[in-house]
C-alpha cells in the first residue's frame, strides 16, 4: 500500500527535522523545504497528499503560498502551523484555506492526530457506479457522498477536504439545528479550546461556495443561541 505524501516547510531546520522523523516512524513519506522557492520545486516534481506549511517565513510567508496554492483547483489539504496563537490568527489561517490550525509550541502527536483527521476526511472514496452512487441535491446542487463532490449543472465545484466534510455533515443533517461545539467535534477528533470560533469561519468559506448571497445565506441559515441549520429547499 502506498504510503502519503507529507511536505514540510518551515525556516526552522529544527522543527523541518524533528516533524519529518516524527512523521517518517508513522509510515509517511516525508520531503521537507525551507522557504516558497523550495517548496515549489517540490511541487512541480509531484502533488503531497498534505502540506504542513509555517506561518512566519522569510521571503514569500506561509499566508501569501496558502493563498496561491488554494487557487489551485483541487490542491490537497493545509495545516497551518504559527508562533501566531490569537484567535484572530487563526481566523486568518482559515480563511486563506488552511483546513486546519496549530500553533507553536506544540505536541508532534498533536500535529499528527490533526494530520490523520484531516486525511480522513478529505481523502478520495472509489466512485461507485453511476446508478448506485449515494446523491443528495439541493437547489441546482448535487452532492455525490460516494466520490465526494459537489456540482452544480453538470459543473464540479472545487471544494477542500474540510469544506466538503462540513457540507456533508450538513446535508445528512437536513432541517436540524446543529451547535457548533458539536460540528467541531464531527470535524476534529482532539482536544479544542471551548471558545474555538474557528466552525464560523469554515462555515462562511462554505456559504462563498454555495450561496448566491452569503450575506443572506438562504442554505446554511445561522440559528441564534443554537448554531447552524442547513434547509435543503433554500428560502421560498
Amino acid at each position: 500500500m502506498e504510503r502519503d505524501t507529507i511536505y514540510v516547510t518551515d525556516d526552522d531546520p529544527g522543527i523541518r527535522e524533528l516533524v519529518a522523523e516524527y512523521l517518517a516512524s508513522q509510515g509517511y513519506a516525508v520531503e521537507t523545504a525551507e522557504d516558497a522557492a523550495s517548496l515549489d520545486r517540490l511541487l512541480a516534481t509531484r502533488l503531497p497528499d498534505l502540506l504542513v506549511l509555517d506561518w512566519m517565513m522569510p521571503g514569500e510567508d506561509g499566508l501569501s503560498i496558502a493563498r496561491r496554492l488554494r487557487a489551485q483547483p483541487g490542491f490537497p489539504p493545509i495545516i497551518m502551523l504559527s508562533a501566531k496563537g490569537e484567535d484572530i490568527d487563526r481566523i486568518i489561517g482559515l480563511e486563506v484555506g488552511a483546513d486546519d490550525y496549530l500553533p507553536k509550541p506544540f505536541n508532534p502527536r498533536e500535529l499528527l492526530a490533526r494530520i490523520r483527521a484531516v486525511l480522513r476526511r478529505g481523502g478520495a472514496a472509489a466512485p461507485a457506479a453511476a446508478d448506485t452512487s449515494r446523491v443528495v441535491r439541493f437547489g441546482p446542487y448535487s452532492v455525490n457522498l460516494d466520490a465526494r463532490t459537489l456540482g452544480r449543472d453538470g459543473v464540479e465545484i472545487p471544494l477542500t477536504g474540510g469544506e466538503y466534510e462540513l457540507l456533508e455533515i450538513f446535508v445528512t443533517h437536513a432541517n436540524r439545528a446543529l451547535s457548533r461545539d458539536w460540528l467541531m467535534d464531527q470535524l476534529r477528533g482532539f482536544e479544542r479550546d471551548p471558545f474555538d470560533r474557528s466552525i464560523d469561519v469554515r462555515v462562511n468559506r462554505l456559504r462563498k461556495k454555495i450561496e448566491d448571497d452569503p450575506a443572506n445565506p438562504a442554505y446554511i441559515r445561522t440559528q441564534r443561541g443554537q448554531g447552524y441549520l442547513f434547509v435543503p429547499q433554500g428560502k421560498g
